[in-house]
């Protein structure tokens, strides 16, 4: 699993700040996670292949996390693109893209295809044989939602020497992995367990921003291997982090401590802030294993 940020700022686009915008490559997959403006560029920069982005997850309607979205849509368009598109968000996104392509009589050529939700509690929203993806529902000032994203269990891993003195034939191989016994050449049953041992354990990534503190989400994200958290305030400016629904590093670190996650990054950083290393500083004090987003970086787990 690899995580790529291309945006982990707050509001308004600055030369070395950008909105929020990451790429999660997970067994095969290429999610993009919310589109701030100016995301297709720093997909180019990160040289992450349009075409293999075929869905796209909108955590809610604030600018800073959308509006790059009829861009990306109208590039992959003029790039004659012919796969389809989904599009997970908040209720909304559907007439909002609809409209700015009617407006502009740019009809896509492909098959765009929108997930609209609106519950307050945590669905299932994507499901293949490899990833599952829910949603984590957030407390901000509008319909927000975050992403869990969770691996399937892996193949089992097969022992080859073991499988070879069991006398079983090669075109069998591929049911040992998937946790099956087979028959030997012998006619002989043989178990599983003799002969493969447990695959690489799942990995789960879980997005949460824009969100004021909030310790409903705790049993969604429990265990996670990893938790992207909002923290676009220090604790000094706590106050206008309950004004506004958002979170402060330390905040973000009581969470991560009280879902036991393995790595908490924090993001979503205000651009009042030129230094972020103090955000690692105040998250410290509650959590150990903290990093700080920036475009660019990337996560591998």
């Amino acid at each position: 699993m690899k995580l790529t940020i291309l945006g982990c700022h707050s509001a308004t686009p600055r030369i070395n700040t950008h909105p929020t915008s990451q790429v999660l490559e997970i067994r095969n997959h290429i999610f993009l996670i919310d589109c701030g403006e100016g995301t297709q560029v720093q997909l180019r920069k990160n040289k992450v292949k349009f075409n293999r982005i075929k869905h796209i997850f909108i955590s809610h309607l604030h600018g800073d996390h959308w509006f790059g979205l009829v861009g990306l849509i109208s590039t992959f368009r003029l790039l004659t693109r012919e796969t389809d598109l989904h599009i997970h968000g908040p209720k909304g996104i559907k007439e909002v893209i609809t409209m700015q392509m009617k407006l502009a009589d740019s009809w896509t050529n492909y098959k765009l295809i929108f997930h609209e939700l609106t519950s307050n509690t945590s669905q299932l929203i994507f499901e293949d044989d490899k990833v599952e993806v829910y949603t984590i529902p957030l407390d901000h000032r509008v319909y927000t939602n975050g992403f869990l994203f969770k691996e399937k269990e892996n193949e089992r891993k097969l022992l080859l020497g073991a499988a070879e003195d069991a006398n079983i034939d090669k075109a069998y191989y591929r049911k040992l992995k998937q946790g099956f016994d087979v028959v030997n050449k012998d006619g002989k049953l043989i178990k599983n367990d003799t002969v493969t041992k447990a695959g690489n354990p799942p990995k789960s990534y879980a997005f949460c921003s824009d969100t004021a503190y909030s310790e409903s989400i705790v049993p969604i994200i429990k265990d996670v291997d990893v938790l992207y958290h909002e923290s676009t305030f220090l604790e000094k400016l706590s106050h206008l982090a309950t004004k506004t629904k958002h979170s402060t590093a330390k905040q973000a670190a009581t969470i991560a401590k009280m879902a036991n996650v393995k790595q908490l990054i924090l993001g979503h950083f205000s651009t009042r802030y030129d230094d972020v290393s103090e955000f690692i500083d105040e998250a410290s004090e509650v959590f150990e294993n903290v990093d700080t987003a920036k475009a660019g970086k990337t996560f591998e787990f």
